[in-house]
C-alpha cells in the first residue's frame, strides 16, 4: 500500500541574465526563484494496482517518484509504503522496491551485465538460492542470456533497459517503480517490455507505478491514471473516465493540457 498525503517539495534555483557583466554581478549578488515541484500531493496506490502517473514535462512526475523511493525528503507532507516511511528507512526500505529510471543506469559501465548483477545480490543481500532463481526466471522472461556476458557500454538502449528491469526484479520487490523506461526504445523492445511487466503483476502481485510521455505504454498497462501539472494532483481515474468520445488518448490527454493550461 502507497499513501501520499499532502506531500509538498521545492527547488532553490539560481537566476541571471546572459552577458559577461551579469556574470560577474551574479558572483557577488545571486539571485535565486523557489519552484514548487510538489504542492501538496495526495494519492493511494493499493497492492498489485498498476498506475500511469502522467503529465507534461516539468510537471513533477520524477521528483514523486525519487520522494516515493525514498532519494529525496519532501519540505512537508506524510507517505507510507508498506507501512514505512522512505527517506526515514531507507536501508530497510529499499528490499521492498525496484526502480528503472529510463535515462539513468544502475549498471557498471565497463565490466559485463551478470557482474552487475553479483554486485546487487551482495549490495541487497540476497540469498544464494533466491538469487539463482531469479536470475534464471529473469533471464528467459528478458531474453538475457548472451546480454548478460557483454559490458553494458557495448549494449543498445533497449538492450541495456531490459537489463535494468532484470536488475530492478533480482531481490523480489513487491512494488516496481518505471520512470519512462521505454523511452528511446525500438517497437520490438518496447512489446517485450510491456509483455514481461504485465507478466510480472499477473504472476507477482507486483505494484507498478508508470511515469511516461508515450500514451500506447499507459494504454497497454495501466488502467488508472494520475494526472499531474504544476506540482498538483489534477485527476484521478481510469482511462474510460478521462478519454472525450471517439478521441485516442494522446487527444484526450492534449486537451486536458489545454483545459489545465500545463
Amino acid at each position: 500500500m502507497i499513501e501520499m498525503k499532502d506531500i509538498c517539495k521545492s527547488y532553490k534555483v539560481a537566476k541571471r541574465k546572459g552577458g559577461f557583466q551579469e556574470a560577474c554581478r551574479s558572483l557577488f549578488h545571486r539571485e535565486y526563484e523557489v519552484i514548487k515541484a510538489l504542492d501538496h500531493v495526495s494519492f493511494t496506490i493499493g497492492d498489485g494496482e498498476m498506475v500511469g502517473y502522467i503529465g507534461p514535462n516539468g510537471a513533477g512526475k520524477s521528483s514523486t517518484i525519487k520522494i516515493l523511493s525514498g532519494i529525496l525528503t519532501p519540505d512537508e507532507g506524510s507517505c507510507l509504503v508498506n507501512g514505512r516511511t522512505p527517506w526515514k528507512e531507507r536501508v530497510s526500505y529499499v528490499k521492498d522496491i525496484g526502480v528503472v529510471f529510463g535515462q539513468r543506469t544502475q549498471l557498471w559501465w565497463d565490466v559485463p551485465v551478470i557482474d552487475s548483477y553479483e554486485l546487487l545480490k551482495d549490495i541487497y543481500k540476497i540469498p544464494q538460492a533466491t538469487y539463482n532463481r531469479n536470475r534464471e526466471e529473469l533471464t528467459a522472461l528478458l531474453n538475457l542470456e548472451e546480454l548478460l556476458k557483454t559490458p553494458a557500454r557495448q549494449l543498445s538502449l533497449g538492450q541495456r533497459m531490459r537489463c535494468e528491469i532484470g536488475a530492478s526484479l533480482l531481490h523480489s520487490p513487491s512494488i516496481l517503480f518505471l520512470d519512462e523506461p521505454t523511452i528511446g526504445l525500438d517497437v520490438v523492445s518496447k512489446l517485450a517490455v510491456r509483455e514481461f511487466i504485465l507478466r510480472q503483476n499477473k504472476e507477482h502481485k507486483t505494484t507498478v507505478i508508470l511515469t511516461t510521455h508515450d500514451m500506447q505504454d499507459i494504454e497497454a498497462l495501466t488502467q488508472r491514471i494520475i494526472l499531474i501539472g504544476k506540482g498538483r494532483v489534477l485527476i484521478d481515474g481510469t482511462l474510460d473516465e478521462i478519454r472525450r468520445g471517439g478521441d485516442s488518448i494522446d487527444e484526450t490527454l492534449a486537451g486536458l493540457y489545454e483545459a489545465y493550461h500545463i
